[in-house]
């Protein structure tokens, strides 16, 4: 159980309509929960506060009604541990996330938390499900900005939306997840490219500059080489997540083999093997894909001859 001083300041809290103080008393039960060892209650505390309870907030924050169609709240469900990443990745991440953590000690020292990341790497090797983890991890709502409503054909207002966006941001404690960040942060000494997107990079990053470190920032990119020189310098950290190696493939497939709870027809050596050049999200939907068959095919199925079809149907897709 909590301790009763938690629970007697979190009632106090939510009498007085202090949502930022019960929020804050709410992430120290969960963390109490995970030092005993309580996982299911800290998971689903956790959820609680990132949906239901942050919905209940912005319900009633106007600067959420002038952003709902230029970021798109999602509930990050993935973890740390279910990615497949190199070492480097994986160490800096932790690091990254337990100075989030231990950010009052942090403070004390006149020191912040590191809050400025980019994600550099092929598409389907996990970049977006990273970002995702870093929100889990740090228990924090997890905010995907959406380029259709921020980018616009008339002069001056997609600066004005990414305002918004980042005004939005500072006022609460967030991961905030660009994707194909090229796409509005590309070089701006292109002779091809516009003034209006020239300004618009110029507002990008002054903006990235000013955000607080309470409000972690992850700019994904599948083009490094098209981004705006500049743009590298306002990131602390830059990780990035090449293709699976062989030996990498195997591990993610007997993982994969084992939370699907079955065979995937092929040894995992066998598929890296027959799948050399995919991805992670292309062996993961491969996978899925052949457990799936298989079952809709019960009793007469043939889990062998259901693998080598996805394979062909694989080769045939890359190769076009």
């Amino acid at each position: 159980m909590a301790r009763s001083d938690l629970l007697i300041d979190l009632v106090e809290a939510e009498r007085r309509g202090d949502k930022a103080k019960f929020r804050v008393l709410v992430e120290a039960v969960i963390a109490e929960q995970r030092a005993q060892q309580h996982h299911l209650v800290a998971d689903r505390l956790s959820e609680l506060i990132t949906s239901v309870g942050s919905a209940d907030l912005l319900a009633r924050d106007d600067s959420a009604t002038r952003v709902s169609d230029l970021v798109h709240e999602i509930v990050p469900r993935r973890r740390l541990a279910s990615l497949q990443l190199p070492a480097g990745v994986r160490a800096t991440v932790l690091e990254l996330i337990e100075e989030h953590h231990r950010a009052e000690l942090l403070r004390s020292h006149n020191l912040e938390p590191r809050n400025r990341v980019l994600v550099e790497g092929p598409p389907g090797n996990g970049k977006t499900s990273l970002a995702e983890a870093i929100a889990a991890e740090t228990m924090l709502p997890f905010y995907v900005v959406r380029y259709e409503g921020i980018v616009s054909s008339f002069l001056g207002e997609t600066t004005s939306r990414l305002d918004h966006v980042f005004d939005f941001a500072r006022t609460r404690r967030c991961v905030l997840f660009f994707d194909e960040f090229d796409t509005i942060a590309k070089e701006r000494s292109d002779v091809h490219e516009t003034g209006e997107i020239k300004r618009v990079v110029s507002t990008l990053l002054l903006q990235i500059d000013r955000l607080p470190p309470h409000v972690i920032v992850v700019c994904a990119t599948n083009h490094g080489e098209l981004l705006d020189r500049a743009a590298w310098r306002r990131f602390q950290l830059r990780l990035s997540l090449p293709g699976p190696s062989r030996m990498e493939a195997v591990e993610f497939l007997e993982c994969l083999a084992v939370r699907l709870g079955g065979d995937l027809g092929l040894a995992p050596r066998t598929l890296a093997d027959r799948l050399k050049g995919a991805s992670y999200a292309e062996l993961e939907q491969l996978a899925l894909d052949v457990r799936r068959r298989y079952v809709l095919g019960l009793p007469d199925a043939n889990l062998r001859a259901i693998a080598h079809t996805r394979i062909e149907q694989w080769r045939t897709q890359a190769h076009r």
